[in-house]
């Protein structure tokens, strides 16, 4: 499942249909499922493009092609943007889209592989503009104190 935020919008989530994502699978998920949104919205010149360290994102292709879409506008590792590796804390997905959406998902026992699809985008679905604005300004204040502490390591509750 791949999951997308920015301040006023949810993109996805997207359900890979393959058992294992690999490089190009996760390029053809950018190409033809999230620049089509971006440009729609008319954000795909401005939006800055963050990812995880996870071996698909990492793959000569999907760097290529974010140096080219997003251009100095991406954040991951070997980025223009580098990102500090274990550093949940200043992640929407992690430090509140992925909770947020398990506390929906799995409130009861979950019984086949639809259901629990199903599950993901209502819980996605939840969440609104307001709390977006509200999860990006958590953000901003993360970013500052980690600025603060010269990139060293901060811990928020």
């Amino acid at each position: 499942v791949w999951l997308g935020l920015t301040r006023s919008r949810v993109y996805g989530p997207f359900m890979f249909a393959e058992k294992t994502v690999t490089g190009n699978t996760y390029l053809d998920m950018l190409e033809q499922f999230l620049e089509p949104q971006l440009i729609s919205d008319d954000i795909m010149d401005t939006v800055v493009f963050q990812q995880d360290g996870a071996p698909p994102h990492f793959a000569i292709t999907v760097r290529d092609y974010l140096t080219q879409a997003f251009p100095g506008r991406w954040i991951s590792r070997a980025a223009p943007m580098m990102w500090p590796p274990r550093s949940p804390d200043l992640t929407p997905l992690d430090f509140f889209a992925w909770g947020f959406i398990k506390s929906k998902v799995y409130q009861v026992k979950i019984n086949n592989i639809q259901q629990l699809k199903q599950r993901i985008r209502a819980a996605a679905a939840e969440i609104t503009p307001a709390m977006l604005q509200k999860v990006f300004r958590s953000v901003e204040e993360r970013w500052s104190l980690c600025l603060d502490v010269q990139g060293g390591h901060i811990e928020m509750h």
